[in-house]
C-alpha cells in the first residue's frame, strides 16, 4: 500500500477515534513517540502495535528520541537512565578506545530497550559541534567540540544501535552546534564563513554521510542562504547536505511545529518539500496540525521512496547480547569517566 511522505506523533498513551481515522485515511510513512505516549512497557508495546495495525503497515517505522541524558523519552521506573553524550566525550579524552566502547554499549542497551517495545528507529546519533556562546539546547548532548572526535563517537553509537536492530537518524544536519537560540522557539542565524563551517560543523557529518536517515537543522547559514533555514532551503539541501557533506539517504525535516519555521503549518510543510526534504516530521500530536501537514504532503514516490525503502532495508538482524553484563560494563566505564572529570 502506498504511503504519504510524513511521520506523525499522536496525542497520548492510546489512539483516539479521530487519530485512528486520520491514520487510515492519510497513511503516514511512520510514527514518533514522546513522553506523553509512554506509561508502561506493555502499554508502549500495545500502542506501537496498534499504530502499525491501524496503518495496515506491519513494517512502518516507529521513531523515538532516546539519546540519554536530558533527552530520554523512556525513563525510570521502567527503563534505566543513560549517560549524556558528554560522558563519552570525557572518557574519550582519557582513553579514546574506552570512550568509543562506552558509546557503543550505551547505544546497544538503548536498542535492546526499544526492540522490546517494537520501536525500530532512534533519532540518534548527534554530530552537532557546539561552540562557546551557543544556546544550551545542544550542550552536553554533544560528543565534543572537535569534529573528528564527534564523528568517531557518533559512529560508535550508530554501531551499537545497528547491533540491536535499530535504525539510526543522524542529526541535526548540517549542524546545530553554533545556533544561538533554541529552534523550538526562535530561528537562529549562523554567520560563520563557509571555509570554517566546512572545517568544523560539516566535517563532523561527512564521515557519517552513508547513514540511512538524517534530520535537518532549523538553522540559517547566511553564507549559503540568508533567507531560509536549512530545512526549507533548496540551496542548503542541494549544495551542502547532498553536495558538500555527501549525504544521500532519507532526509527528514526536524519538527514542523517548531517556531524556528515561519508561516502556518501548511505553509511550513509546503516549504519543506519544495526545498528537497524527502519526509516531513510532525511531533506534537495536535490533530488539527496533523491534518494540515497531511494536506500538503505528497505521496512517497520516486527518489524519496527509493531512499525510504533503502533506509528500512538497512536494518540489521540483532546480534547476541548479554544485557546484564553490558550494563555492568557501561556503569564501570561511566564511573571511570566521572572520576576522570572530577
Amino acid at each position: 500500500m502506498s504511503t504519504r511522505a510524513f511521520i506523525t506523533g499522536v496525542s497520548g498513551t492510546e489512539l483516539t477515534a479521530a487519530e485512528r481515522e486520520f491514520i487510515r485515511a492519510e497513511r503516514p510513512w511512520g510514527f514518533i513517540l514522546f513522553k506523553r505516549n509512554v506509561a508502561t512497557p506493555a502499554q508502549v508495546a500495545a500502542l506501537v502495535a496498534e499504530l502499525r495495525s491501524v496503518a495496515n503497515a506491519p513494517d512502518a517505522p516507529v521513531l523515538i528520541d532516546q539519546e540519554g541524558g536530558r533527552v530520554q523519552r523512556l525513563g525510570p521506573p521502567h527503563w534505566p537512565v543513560y549517560p549524556a553524550g558528554a560522558v563519552f566525550a570525557n572518557l574519550y579524552d582519557t582513553d579514546s578506545a574506552l570512550g568509543l566502547t562506552a558509546a557503543r554499549l550505551s547505544a546497544r542497551l538503548i536498542a535492546a530497550d526499544l526492540a522490546d517495545l517494537g520501536i525500530t528507529v532512534d533519532c540518534l546519533p548527534l554530530a552537532d559541534v557546539p561552540v562557546p556562546g551557543a544556546d544550551a539546547v545542544i550542550g552536553n548532548r554533544a560528543y565534543g567540540t572537535e569534529p573528528g572526535k564527534v564523528a568517531a563517537i557518533a559512529r560508535a553509537v550508530t554501531e551499537g544501535l545497528e547491533q540491536g536492530s535499530v535504525l539510526p537518524v543522524l542529526k541535526h544536519i548540517p549542524g546545530h552546534g553554533r545556533a544561538t537560540a533554541d529552534t523550538h522557539f526562535k530561528l537562529p542565524t549562523v554567520d560563520t564563513p563557509p571555509d570554517e563551517l566546512e572545517r568544523t560543523d560539516f566535517a563532523a557529518f561527512k564521515p557519517l554521510a552513508g547513514l540511512p536517515m538524517a534530520m535537518t537543522a532549523h538553522v540559517v547559514f547566511s553564507a549559503f542562504d540568508p533567507a531560509h533555514p536549512a530545512t526549507t532551503s533548496a540551496t542548503m539541501i542541494a549544495d551542502v547536505i547532498r553536495g558538500a557533506i555527501g549525504f544521500q539517504g532519507l532526509l527528514m525535516s526536524d519538527d514542523v511545529s517548531m517556531n524556528a519555521l515561519s508561516g502556518n503549518i501548511a505553509e511550513r510543510t509546503r516549504a519543506i518539500f519544495a526545498a528537497g526534504c524527502d519526509v516531513a516530521l510532525h511531533c506534537n500530536g495536535n490533530i488539527d496540525e496533523m491534518r494540515a501537514v497531511a494536506g500538503e504532503t505528497p505521496e512517497l514516490v520516486g527518489r524519496a521512496l527509493e531512499r525510504a525503502n533503502a533506509a528500512l532495508a538497512a536494518r540489521k538482524s540483532p546480534q547476541p547480547f548479554d544485557r546484564v553484563a553490558a550494563r555492568a560494563e557501561l556503569d564501570a566505564l561511566i564511573a571511570r569517566a566521572n572520576t576522570a572529570s572530577a
